[in-house]
């Protein structure tokens, strides 16, 4: 029996694919194969299927092996311990023959429709329970840029195979309620765009605050789009008008918000990327033209449009040729998810006095509790339950502290950072891009956050009076 194959090019795929090839996979392969007439453009790219996942896991009784540590994970292990055991497992065990040599074969592919030698990729992890309605997994497996070469593709694909297992990841599976082992992953390997040459950033095809369906909110920052996922950075932020797109006389971009924009990821000297400081003149300019935020926007309509829902978007802007394009596209996942028939209202019952720190308010509502300044997640010891989170931005490994706060405080990030989107998706309030929060902020100081008064979230002295009231629309 002829065995199955291990990659398909995007060209290949579409969104009935994410048994297949996972969430993130099967988006691109759709919006190959079925928008590109419509002018969206994608890069093009492959991707290992979930099969090629298992024959690795059936390889010398390595899914047995996980399963004893997901047991003593059950048992009371530490999560740590747990997640370092098995991912250490899966990097023992070497790639299958096969998937090797079909992933060698894919690349040298992909270099020659480029016209090219071993071209630069993003090497980016889909589980097939990843960017589903009901579920968002917000990055929490590994992507890596600017991989170059047959053994550093393999190594960056191995990578990623194990990080199905980090402890950030494991622990919102058994909050969410996943089967571990149910669970397979796929590796999109796609042309990276030269967007360290110039920038990259965020779409919502509604307001991801209010949920308003009227509009599309697009981020850019320079540089590598890790940054504004990761919240590393406060970028700007175009707000653009759905109906006014319709009509090519009018100028749908009715806000524009200028973020600091401070950092930029770039392709590092031996590879991957790093991060430096932005120039003042970078952080004063607009990092997109409104014609290019009308061009975005209209791409991001239309794939909103193709697959009948709202839509979170990742976008790149090549330096080089000055073509955008669409990196990743998934349902949006916290506002779908809302009872539309019940809004929570809160407010402080009391007058509070002058804030202690001040930013941009994510959700509408209002927590309080110790301060608790962190530097790493490793602090998770730390942190009590009801605490409020103190930190300079958040990233996956964040979540099992997240989960514990009543509030979140970032120095960084904006409404479409990591910060954001995991604080709304726990409906915990959370105010990012404060600026200097873990400065201004002490340890074990009470502490009121407020999302509930405006655009603006702050941060007062003191454990403050306030209510919370369920109205019926």
């Amino acid at each position: 029996m002829a065995t199955a194959r291990r990659v398909v090019p995007f060209a290949e795929l579409g969104r009935q694919d994410v048994g297949r090839v996972g969430g993130k996979n099967a988006s691109l392969g759709e919006m190959t194969a079925h928008l590109a007439a419509a002018g969206v453009r994608v890069p093009p790219g492959f991707a290992t299927t979930a099969d090629a996942y298992r024959e690795l896991l059936d390889s010398h009784g390595l899914r047995a092996r996980i399963a004893e540590q997901i047991v003593r994970l059950h048992d009371g292990a530490v999560l740590d311990e747990v997640g370092a055991a098995i991912r250490s497992m899966i990097m023992a065990e070497p790639l299958p023959a096969g998937l090797r040599t079909e992933l060698v074969s894919a690349y040298e592919q992909l270099a020659s429709d480029q016209g090219g030698e071993d071209p630069e990729v993003a090497v980016r992890s889909s589980a097939t329970a990843e960017d589903l309605p009901q579920a968002s997994f917000a990055g929490q497996q590994e992507t890596y840029l600017n991989v170059r070469g047959p053994a550093q593709l393999l190594q960056s694909c191995h990578r990623c195979f194990a990080s199905l297992f980090t402890d950030r990841v494991i622990d919102y599976r058994e909050r969410m309620g996943f089967d571990h082992l149910a669970v397979a992953l796929s590796v999109g390997i796609q042309v990276m765009v030269r967007s360290d040459l110039a920038g990259a950033g965020v779409i919502f095809t509604l307001d991801p605050e209010s949920g308003f369906p009227e509009v599309i909110v697009v981020s850019a920052a320079w540089g590598l789009g890790e940054t504004v996922v990761s919240g590393q950075v406060d970028p700007d932020e175009h707000t653009v008008f759905k109906p006014s797109l319709k009509d090519p006389a009018l100028d749908p971009v009715i806000d524009v918000r200028i973020g600091a924009k401070r950092k930029k990821a770039v392709y590092g000297e031996h590879g991957l990327t790093r991060t430096v400081d932005t120039t003042g003149e970078e952080r004063s300019r607009r990092v997109l033209t409104d014609t290019e935020v009308r061009l975005l926007a209209e791409w991001a309509m239309t794939v909103e449009e193709h697959y009948g829902c709202p839509m979170d978007l990742e976008w790149a802007k090549d330096g080089l040729t000055g073509e955008l394009a669409v990196v990743q596209a998934r349902p949006e996942t916290v506002q779908s998810r809302r009872r539309t028939t019940t809004l929570r209202r809160c407010r402080l019952t009391v007058t509070p006095g002058q804030s202690l720190i001040e930013g941009t308010a994510v959700g509408e509502a209002i927590g309080s509790g110790p301060a608790v300044v962190l530097d790493s997640p490793v602090e998770l010891g730390r942190f009590p339950t009801g605490g409020v989170l103190v930190t300079g931005i958040t990233d996956p490994d964040w979540e099992p502290v997240m989960k514990r706060a009543s509030a979140i405080v970032t120095d960084h990030g904006g409404r479409t950072s990591h910060a954001a989107i995991v604080s709304r998706e726990l409906g915990v309030p959370a105010v990012v891009g404060t600026g200097r929060a873990t400065e201004v902020l002490r340890n074990g100081q009470d502490a009121t956050v407020s999302c509930a008064e405006g655009a603006r979230g702050r941060v007062y002295a003191g454990l403050l009076a306030y209510e919370e009231r369920d109205i019926s629309r």
